[in-house]
């Protein structure tokens, strides 16, 4: 062996030890029970803080289907509503300044809320009753949404007509991708490619 070799190589029982902690740091665990997590897996919400926690299948099933419950279960259902109608006046009439939103039913807050991404991180503002019952009169299918765990989402991007009913947890996984993509004031071409592929994954998802 090189003497060089020798000064730089690593005990086979230390480098095996760093390899699995390396891959055991990046696992996550239920918030409720330590479990063990896959890396696609459920997730609760908290309505009050809005704040979201991982969870295994069997802390999950606890909470579906109780409203009244601390936490609600996000659902994983995504479906792209092709038919959904919105017009530009009506986009407007709405007071959302940038072209890609969505929108939650909050108990706390007793409204529909809408959430959009910036640099600083997720931007909520209180939506005007009229235009949010314009388009209820319009799209009926809003009135299924979730409260709280459930969002329409809206991608009018560069003259994209994008609408999904998606679960909360995916909302939020488009901010965070905006966060950490976002450069200088206009957010720079890679997140917006990062954004034109995330909604590429979402269209093949609810297919």
């Amino acid at each position: 062996m090189n003497p060089t070799d020798s000064m730089t190589a690593v005990p086979a029982p230390i480098a095996a030890l760093r390899r699995f902690s390396r891959r055991t740091a990046v696992r996550e665990q239920c918030d409720l029970c330590s479990a063990e997590l896959a890396p696609e897996h459920q997730h609760l919400l908290d309505p009050q803080t809005r704040m979201l926690m991982c969870a295994c299948d069997a802390c999950a099933v606890l909470f579906s289907a109780k409203e009244a419950a601390k936490y609600r279960r996000v659902p994983r259902q995504l479906e792209r509503w092709t038919d959904f109608r919105l017009d530009d006046s009506q986009w407007a009439g709405l007071g959302i300044p940038i072209s890609l939103a969505f929108f939650v039913r909050s108990t706390p807050a007793a409204q529909v809320i809408a959430v959009y991404p910036s640099p600083g991180g997720p931007t909520e503002a209180a939506i005007p009753p009229d235009g949010w019952d314009g388009l209820l009169k319009l799209n009926p299918r809003l009135a299924e949404l979730e409260s709280d765990v459930e969002a329409l989402l809206v991608n009018r991007v560069n003259g994209s007509r994008d609408y999904y009913r998606a679960p909360i947890d995916e909302c939020y996984k488009l901010v965070g991708l905006i966060r950490t993509r976002w450069r200088g004031l206009s957010g720079g071409r890679e997140v917006w490619e990062e954004i034109r592929g995330h909604f590429a994954v979402l269209k093949a998802r609810s297919s």
